[in-house]
């Protein structure tokens, strides 16, 4: 009997039971845990090798029972874990951890435990389509992450085809609309949007000159371009465009033409790394205007690199959770579980996870179809960073953009 028991262990263990339409490998079936316990009281039985009984847990003890799940289901993470950008893709790395152990802490989803897989895009379109293939193929039930646009903006025709929603939490170029099968759904607000929060406050600072600066990225060619168009639609003058390498270190014939020129106020639209040497040679060679960064450079890292020459820089930054009331627990979540300060795209990043889980609860299933219908009609989900609800292009449908200055070394709120 023992041998014949020992089969059918062995079968049920590496079965893979479906899960609404779509095949994951569960740790837990009931079928395997009631033969393992009829395999043991036959052993014991049978062969007389029973000791004491294991004495139960204190109940007066103050543990809490840990989480009885059915089985793992697999969550993808896409960012860039290495490369120029590593340090944002980190971050938000971290966030959908801690965000995924609150989760499973508090009973999983559906009854089953998250586990996760990142995929590193290294903001490079040919590494997110590597990132997004390994996903694919691990077969997750969905995808949280998405920082640089150039690097998303391949990956969503990949998702699409294989069924899988992907909730972008940074990424937001307006080109990525057009190229959305239906399938991503972006939680941070489009370039567009950005464009017109840092007109509103330049005119509130009286400026009608402006220089744009970009890096050739998808993302900050689109922020220069919506910049571009809202700016002179407004009547005012755009008196130079000029465009950067990534690695530049010279900066002297933009900032020489910039100077030139003489604009109220340079908008830069890229990332932080370039972004902290441009305004130091602006500041060194005698620009007194006003310097603006786009949410690429939101991150304190600006500040760090520009030093002194930061001070009164202003930056059309996401809701980082360091200026939202509802963020306080996560930050302290946060700086507990990992040796750092929560970035600019966690609050985000917390949000897409919780978002994600909250439409399979909603679907009350794992089937691609039915998550992506759940969140296509999310309905005022409160997450750390404000009200989530979508247009019919998937985008969030209201502006998140605040303004942010550095002062005194860090950021601050300038609203």
């Amino acid at each position: 009997m023992l041998p014949a028991i020992l089969f059918l262990l062995n079968k049920e263990v590496g079965a893979k039971p479906k899960i609404k339409g779509r095949s994951f490998k569960l740790l837990k079936n009931k079928n395997v845990l009631l033969l393992m316990l009829v395999a043991v009281f036959l052993v014991f039985g049978v062969f007389g090798c029973g000791g004491p009984a294991t004495p139960p847990a204190d109940e007066d003890a103050g543990e809490e029972p840990a989480a009885e799940f059915e089985g793992e289901v697999l969550l993808g993470i896409m960012v860039p874990t290495t490369g120029s950008e590593a340090s944002d893709g980190g971050d938000m790395e971290n966030a959908a951890l801690l965000a995924v152990e609150e989760i499973n802490a508090a009973g999983g989803v559906l009854g089953h435990k998250i586990v996760t897989s990142t995929g590193d895009d290294g903001c490079d379109p040919s590494k997110a389509t590597a990132a997004a293939s390994k996903l694919i193929s691990e077969e997750v039930f969905s995808v949280v992450g998405g920082y640089c646009s150039g690097a998303t903006l391949p990956t969503l025709k990949l998702y699409g085809d294989a069924g899988i929603p992907f909730v972008i939490a940074a990424s937001n170029a307006t080109t990525l609309i057009d190229e959305n099968p239906g399938w991503a759904f972006m939680i941070n607000s489009t370039g567009d949007a950005q464009a017109a929060k840092a007109l509103e406050w330049f005119e509130g600072l009286g400026v009608e000159t402006i220089s744009l600066v970009d890096d050739g990225s998808a993302f900050s060619v689109d922020l220069k371009d919506q910049t571009k168009a809202a700016w002179e639609a407004a009547g005012y003058a755009v008196l130079t465009e000029d465009r950067v390498e990534t690695g530049t270190q010279d900066f002297s014939a933009v900032v020489t033409k910039i100077m030139d020129a003489g604009p109220d106020a340079v908008y830069w639209t890229a990332y932080q790394g370039l972004g902290a040497l441009l305004i130091m040679q602006l500041r060194q060679n005698g620009y007194e205007g006003i310097i603006m960064v786009g949410d690429g450079s939101s991150a304190q890292e600006l500040i760090d690199l520009a030093g002194p020459d930061a001070e009164g820089v202003y930056c059309t930054a996401p809701p980082k959770v360091d200026f939202l009331p509802a963020a306080q627990d996560f930050i302290s979540g946060y700086k507990e579980m990992f040796p750092r300060e929560p970035g600019a795209y966690a609050g985000l990043m917390r949000d897409a996870t919780y978002l994600l889980v909250d439409a399979v609860e909603r679907a009350g299933s794992f089937d691609g179809e039915a998550i992506k219908a759940a969140l296509a009609a999310t309905d005022s989900f409160e997450g750390l960073s404000g009200p989530v609800e979508f247009t019919p292009q998937n985008t969030l449908n209201r502006s998140n953009f605040v303004i942010i200055v550095a002062k005194d070394g860090k950021w601050a709120l300038a609203e």
